[in-house]
């Protein structure tokens, strides 16, 4: 079935029509914000912050037998299973 025209003026991403600034939302910038200055202050981890899930995640850098993944709520509680997880590593790995 052919519907009529709308009658509404058409949006703004059509040809002919002009430019107009688009207002960049970043959501959750302060948790992303701690992520990267977490990351940044250890440069043996890639720290995350998951928008979806409301989580932190660090990713080790080093060589390991299988990838290693701490998450937490939040940025001081994946800094500190960071931390426990760089001293419970053996130290033939640490000295890599």
């Amino acid at each position: 079935m052919i519907r009529p025209r709308s009658s509404r003026t058409p949006g703004r991403h059509r040809s002919g029509q002009p430019y107009s600034p688009v207002h960049r939302r970043v959501w959750d910038g302060p948790p992303r914000a701690e992520a990267e200055l977490l990351e940044r202050s250890h440069p043996c981890w890639v720290v995350l912050y998951s928008l979806g899930n409301r989580r932190f995640y660090a990713i080790a850098t080093w060589a390991a037998p299988r990838p290693v993944i701490v998450e937490g709520d939040t940025a001081e509680e994946v800094r500190d299973r960071m931390w426990e997880t760089e001293i419970a590593r053996p130290s033939e790995l640490r000295a890599a």
